[in-house]
């Protein structure tokens, strides 16, 4: 039987997940929507028709996930599985949830992006799929899930609120650090280390997210308490860095 997949949302997420769906899944009809302007090869269909698809996929932002959940509800089938992959579970599981109690639903946040795919060479082996929740029959879930180990990926399940304290304390840390070393205009240079050059690739895959960056902040709980720990500890490090005195200074 033939399997549709809907694709809501074409940002630079939303065309990965489109490669994602064509390498893995070339068998099942793939429909698209989005707002955008439509990309030279790529036709996008109206919000309803993709909706209706067996499976939707919502790689919209986050701050959208109320007025497109609104949206698709008259338009799915009885047996669709609504699939959110946002960078926060809580928020969007809550929204699941209350969306229909009779909704299919999987929330689950693919811990990879493009950056990180294409320097592996498109080699999935290992990379984490964190599931934090689901109202699907347990034979449907299991069989996503044999499917993704199949091809390489390795799930991860974990409560919402446990992923989330976890996402602010390693994801969103490193948006933040990336955030600021890009807007103090810190570069590379012909002469530097390793562990420089670990941190400025860490700094270019989240330099352009700016969106993302914000919503997390604003939907995720657990990173104003980061943010506040950082910020006490660098002025810590910052005070003591500033008290050593230049050589000949140090003794007068």
């Amino acid at each position: 039987m033939a399997f549709s997949i809907g694709l809501i949302g074409y940002g630079h997420f939303g065309a990965f997940l489109h490669a994602l769906a064509q390498r893995f899944v070339p068998d099942a009809t793939l429909k698209i929507h989005s707002s955008r302007r439509t990309p030279d090869g790529v036709l996008f269909f109206p919000i309803e028709e993709v909706a209706a698809c067996d499976a939707v996929v919502l790689a919209v932002p986050i701050s959208a996930y109320p007025a497109t959940l609104a949206e698709i509800g008259p338009h799915l089938t009885p047996d669709a599985i609504v699939v959110d992959i946002a960078t926060v579970k809580k928020y969007t599981t809550d929204l699941l949830q209350a969306m229909h109690p009779a909704r299919q639903f999987v929330a689950m946040h693919p811990m990879f992006g493009p950056e990180s795919y294409a320097k592996r060479g498109g080699d999935v082996t290992g990379l984490r799929i964190v599931v934090t929740g689901h109202s699907m029959p347990p034979s449907r879930y299991s069989a996503l899930c044999d499917k993704l180990a199949e091809v390489g990926f390795l799930i991860v399940e974990k409560t919402a609120e446990a992923h989330d304290k976890d996402l602010a304390e390693t994801l969103f840390l490193t948006h933040y650090i990336g955030q600021v070393i890009a807007r103090g205009e810190f570069e590379r240079t012909d002469i530097d280390t390793v562990s420089f050059g670990f941190l400025m690739d860490a700094v270019d895959s989240v330099r352009h997210d700016g969106q993302l960056f914000e919503e997390v902040c604003r939907f995720n709980p657990y990173c104003h308490k980061v943010i506040e720990r950082f910020d006490r500890s660098d002025r810590q490090v910052r005070d003591a860095m500033l008290r050593l005195l230049p050589p000949g200074l140090d003794k007068e």
